[in-house]
């Protein structure tokens, strides 16, 4: 099962990227978990200047943006083939 963090401090924004990889969840089929993420310290272990934040299995994928559902099955297919290599 995949790990989705979605990492911001609650915002709209935050909310509208959720929604973004639970449609990517949907397309691809994957097992996947969301965990919200919205501990400032938390998020600064990531090393990332902007949020929303998407990190799949620990791998930061987007930072500051809104990637499509599309690219998000992508990275969500990518990271699924990673784990069962």
């Amino acid at each position: 099962m995949l790990t989705i963090k979605v990492l911001g401090p609650g915002c709209p924004n935050c909310k509208k990227l959720e929604a973004v990889a639970r449609q990517a969840i949907d397309i691809t089929g994957v097992q996947a978990e969301i965990v919200k993420v919205t501990d400032y310290a938390e998020i600064m272990e990531y090393a990332i200047l902007s949020t929303p934040c998407l990190v799949v299995d620990e791998k930061v994928v987007s930072s500051g943006r809104f990637p499509s559902p599309a690219e998000v099955s992508s990275w969500l297919a990518d990271a699924e083939l990673a784990t069962a290599s």
